[in-house]
């Protein structure tokens, strides 16, 4: 698997014109921020040997290079998810080929359904941490040797940046909330039961993503910010029913105040 990763950066070295630091994935209706990506050149993922393909409708399946905020940026327009059928050394394999092309910090982003009942649909939630309930975990087998056997996750999300995001809403008038994210299998939506489960355990929303991701990048010394998009809302009293293309609605409306966000991290850090 390593020889695959070095592999791959290697061919996106030899065509890549920018050396960004900063990486961006893009979550389920998330995509509108690639067009805010100035002096964009771009790689389908068919097309980067070893690179695994996103199957999942608005997952555009493609890495952008090119500007934000006046820094050299990549964007993943598609993340891979375990549901897809794709074990977890490959849906974490771009972290992995990110940090040999120099990454220092990721940004990730998913839509999400939200129980703490002080959320509502449209609101970007902050993830300040996780709780990892995927079956497989990323780092499980011989240890890569980009990070120790045991590596510690008391901040596996950056205070630092988490502070300076709260500072920028203020400045924009973007509410914002905090909390913790769960990370599950899927594919489907949550039961009401399983909604509360996940509430009383201490989370403040659920989704089917980015737990491997962060896992991986924080083995590899990247610094990841997170936020989650409230797309849906469960395990309060009356059952809410909620579909895909429901989820890509809500995520494409909070887009703008989501990119504002990141935008201006990246400018200012």
């Amino acid at each position: 698997m390593y020889e695959r990763i070095l592999e791959t950066a290697s061919w996106l070295k030899e065509r890549m014109t920018t050396k960004p630091e900063t990486a961006i994935i893009l979550g389920t209706g998330l995509g509108q921020l690639a067009s805010e990506i100035t002096d964009s050149y771009e790689f389908s993922y068919q097309d980067i040997p070893n690179f695994p393909v996103s199957t999942v409708e608005g997952h555009a399946g493609k890495l952008i290079f090119g500007k934000l905020g006046g820094k050299d940026i990549m964007a993943m327009e598609g993340r891979f998810h375990y549901y897809e059928g794709y074990n977890m050394k490959e849906v974490t394999f771009p972290e992995r080929v990110m940090y040999e092309l120099g990454i220092k910090t990721l940004f990730v982003s998913n839509a999400s359904g939200g129980m703490n009942p002080q959320f509502h649909i449209g609101d970007l939630m902050i993830i300040d941490d996780h709780i990892n309930f995927f079956p497989e975990h990323p780092l499980r087998g011989k240890n890569f040797p980009t990070g120790p056997r045991f590596p510690d996750m008391h901040e596996a999300y950056d205070k630092g940046l988490r502070d300076l995001a709260d500072q920028i809403a203020e400045e924009k008038g973007i509410k914002v909330q905090h909390g913790v994210y769960v990370g599950v299998q899927g594919p489907t939506f949550e039961t009401p039961a399983e909604y509360i489960m996940y509430r009383t355990f201490g989370g403040d929303a659920v989704g089917m993503s980015t737990v491997p991701e962060v896992i991986v990048a924080r083995h590899c010394g990247i610094k990841v910010f997170g936020i989650s998009v409230i797309t849906d809302l469960g395990g309060f009293d009356v059952p809410v029913e909620v579909s895909h293309e429901e989820v890509q609605e809500a995520a494409n409306a909070a887009q703008p105040r989501m990119t504002e966000i990141f935008r201006e991290i990246i400018k200012r850090s």
